[in-house]
Order: structure tokens, then sequence, then C-alpha cells
């Protein structure tokens, strides 16, 4: 019998060969951990539809941030769920509310951490939408100057980093002039720049108390079907000062992410998003699956598909894994 000279075999024999020829490695700095903010002190509140995600005080948030550092996961992504909301989110601003505290928070109990601030006003209006209203329609142009005192608010509470998920056109040309002109030059924004209306997002809007009071984010988030328009997105992003941009949701998204790494040469995130994560939860805790396995192939494939960065709430866990 006649053998191939070209066995990729050989290669598969150990697990030492395995990891000697492995083209992609996930390592905890690669993670971004979202984290839910709310007002108070020592509050620790579980998420039903998210196994093992809270929302927490400013205080706890510093604390879980100062753990996910020693598990070598550098950076955090925060969102607030604020005391009182109106119709213009003006509780988005506040350099007391629950974002602002824990940014500063954070960057005095772990000094190393990346704290990353998402602006949007859907978790501080009272009908739930990213932006003014103007009868049943977001006000675009409205809404920027909103998204700038937001993104002020944090910058000047000690953010690393501003990260605007609206998906108001020229929100991030409004911002890098707030930042520009305030005295913020040197704080990069990561853009949500291809942002989709996705049926992915139900544990979010429960964690952040965010679903539409009415219709949906049709009209401002992407279509689902479409690949070129994310391009343009990212394009004109990068154009109005976005110095990272994102895709989200990430797992039903790779040919995005692969598109648009092929197009830009900067660092690229995406979100393994709420919903991606609630499914993992649920198939681990019924048996079908091997969860531990399955997430870190997920987070593999993300990385593979172009991402540089991955937000995830699988942050802690992964990390832990990856260290054993």
């Amino acid at each position: 019998m006649s053998f191939p000279v070209n066995r990729p075999r050989r290669l598969r024999a150990t697990p030492s060969l395995r990891d000697l020829v492995r083209e992609t490695s996930l390592d905890p700095a690669d993670f971004i951990a979202p984290l839910f903010v709310v007002p108070g002190e020592g509050v620790r509140q579980p998420i039903s539809s998210m196994p093992g995600i809270d929302r927490v005080s400013a205080d706890l948030a510093a604390e879980d941030a100062r753990a996910l550092f020693a598990l070598g996961v550098k950076s955090v992504i925060l969102f607030g769920i604020p005391e009182t909301k109106d119709p213009v989110g003006s509780s988005s601003a506040d350099p007391e509310g629950p974002v602002c505290r824990a940014v500063s928070g954070i960057k005095s109990a772990s000094p190393g951490t990346v704290v990353i601030t998402d602006v949007c006003l859907c978790e501080y209006t009272s009908h739930g939408h990213c932006g003014l209203l103007a009868g049943e329609s977001v006000d675009n142009d409205a809404t920027l100057p909103i998204l700038a005192a937001e993104a002020l608010a944090h910058a000047r509470a000690g953010a690393d980093v501003i990260a605007p998920s609206d998906m108001m056109d020229g929100r991030v040309a409004a911002i890098r002039a707030a930042l520009d002109g305030n005295g913020f030059p040197e704080i990069p924004i990561l853009s949500y720049a291809a942002k989709y209306a996705s049926g992915f997002y139900g544990p979010f809007r429960e964690a952040a108390e965010s679903t539409p009071s009415f219709g949906d984010r049709r009209a401002y988030q992407m279509d689902p079907a479409n690949v070129r328009e994310a391009l343009k997105e990212v394009e004109h992003d990068l154009a109005e000062g976005a110095d990272m941009i994102m895709v989200k949701p990430a797992l039903s998204y790779l040919d995005v992410v692969r598109a648009v790494k092929e197009r830009t040469n900067v660092p690229l995130a995406v979100y393994n998003v709420s919903g991606e994560y609630a499914m993992v939860k649920a198939a681990a805790a019924n048996g079908w699956i091997d969860g531990p396995r399955v997430t870190l192939e997920i987070l593999t494939s993300m990385k593979r598909a172009g991402a540089d960065l991955i937000l995830t709430y699988h942050a802690k866990e992964a990390a832990q894994w990856l260290g054993k």
C-alpha cells in the first residue's frame, strides 16, 4: 500500500506538538470584562438570565476589577444603571453617577486596569432608546451633545478609553471634539463601529434595564444581512477619529470580523454578547455541552477570525481555565 509523503497528523500526535504549531492562542489580556454598576454601596444583584454575572455598586466593581487583574484580565468596560431616568438621559453625565464613581474607585484599587466606559443613552432614558426622541423617532443630531457630555464626564472621572455604542451618525467626531476641546486629547475612542440590530441582546437588556418602551432599534443599529455597510461604518468612524473599532455581536458575525480585519490596521474588538453567553450557560447547565471546552472554542474562533480584543462575560472563568 502506498502512503502519502505529507501526513498532517504527524503534528497532532501529542499535546506538546499541538501546542508547538498552534496558530491562534488566547490570553487573559485579550479579554475585556463588562461590569454593570448600580447606585449604593455593598450591592451585588445576580442577573437571572446571565448566570455568574452580577450588577454591583461602585465599591464592589473596584474589588471585582482588582480580582480580574490578578487573573490577567487587565481591562473592564462599565455600564451604568442610574438612580433616575428621564426622556433626555440627563443622568448619563452625572459626575456622581455609578459609572463615574466606579471609574475613580477602580483606578484607585487597581491602577493598572484599563477602564473603558460605554457611552450611550439607553440605560439613562425613560423610554429606553439610545438617543433623544422627536415623536417616535430618535433625533440623531440632537443626541450628539448629550453623548459628548457623557463622554466628557467619564474622562473627568479618570476613564482610560471612551466607547460609544449608540450608533448615531457623527458621534465619534462629536466626542473627539469634546475630549480634545476640554483637555483630554490623549484619551482614545473605541467605537462600536458595526453594531447590529441583533436578537442576541436580550439578557443585557435585563441587566442594564434598557429595553425600549416602544418599537425597536432597527432604525439606527445595522441590518444583520449587511457586510459592506459595516465596512462603510468602520471607515466613517476611523475618519472621525476612532482609535479602535468593534464588531457586535461576535459569534454570528465572524465573516464581518474577517472583512473588517482585512480592510483596517487598527485594533479590532468584538463583543461576545449576553445572548451568546446565556446560550452556552443554559446548554452546559443541562449537560448538553462541555461548558469550558465550548467557551474556549468560541473565544478562539473570534481571535482566529481577526479579533485583537474580546469583550466577554466569560472573562473571569476563561482566565481561570487558561491559567490551569
